[in-house]
């Protein structure tokens, strides 16, 4: 059975799910995710809840059946058979790994496990690892499926400088595989840093988180 690390390495590669129109469901890879990938024409949902529930309740909502799995009418039916919460549908962009050495941007390695965005990492991610930059925070970590994430975080007096791109650059030159991130498609200025970097758009994603 294909799993969701499976589908995710897939389609980094540039391998889709099928556009048939339909959903799969896989189940979570840990306790902590589970959530929805819309890719184009083909949904995922990571689940540990009943499959048989997740189709019954998309083909009960009112809608196109290629938005169903995204509808606010499913999401809360999901929401509160879960006992999760979301914030928002992002879009799940992704970038191949640059060889070629060290960043060319100066980093210095967090040590801190206390740094505020290291303490917010944790909450989503694991093997959490941190660099500072004049003016600019990186940091990466295990998330969806085991994938690695980037999220990045820019001093408001340097923002439209270009650091941010330096930064998620910076990310693709740290790593061996993949780098992946999440942006909230009204952020058109991370958006952009993103895809100026090289990262492309591979499909939008919802995370469903426990509530705290």
């Amino acid at each position: 059975m294909e799993t969701l690390r499976d589908i995710l390495d897939g389609a980094a590669h540039g391998v889709f799910p099928p556009e048939d129109g339909r959903t799969t469901v896989v189940p979570q890879m840990s306790p902590r995710d589970a959530g929805i990938l819309a890719f184009t024409a083909h949904s995922v949902v990571f689940t540990d809840e009943d499959p048989q529930w997740v189709y019954d309740t998309l083909r009960a909502v009112d809608c196109d059946a290629l938005s169903a799995s995204m509808n606010p009418r499913f999401l809360a039916a999901l929401m509160e058979r879960t006992g999760r919460t979301a914030e928002t549908v992002d879009a799940m962009l992704v970038g191949s790994p640059l060889p070629g050495g060290p960043p060319a941007l100066p980093l210095t390695e967090i040590e801190d496990r206390d740094h505020p965005r290291i303490r917010y990492a944790l909450r989503r991610r694991h093997e959490v690892r941190a660099w500072s930059a004049d003016g600019g925070v990186l940091v990466t970590g295990r998330g969806i499926g085991g994938r690695l994430e980037v999220s990045v975080e820019v001093d408001e007096p340097l923002r439209h400088r270009g650091l941010g791109r330096l930064l998620v650059t910076a990310a693709r030159r740290l790593a061996d595989e993949p780098v992946w991130a999440q942006v909230a498609p009204g952020n058109a200025r991370s958006v952009r840093a993103f895809q100026a970097a090289g990262y492309v758009p591979v499909g939008a994603e919802l995370l469903l988180t426990a509530r705290r």
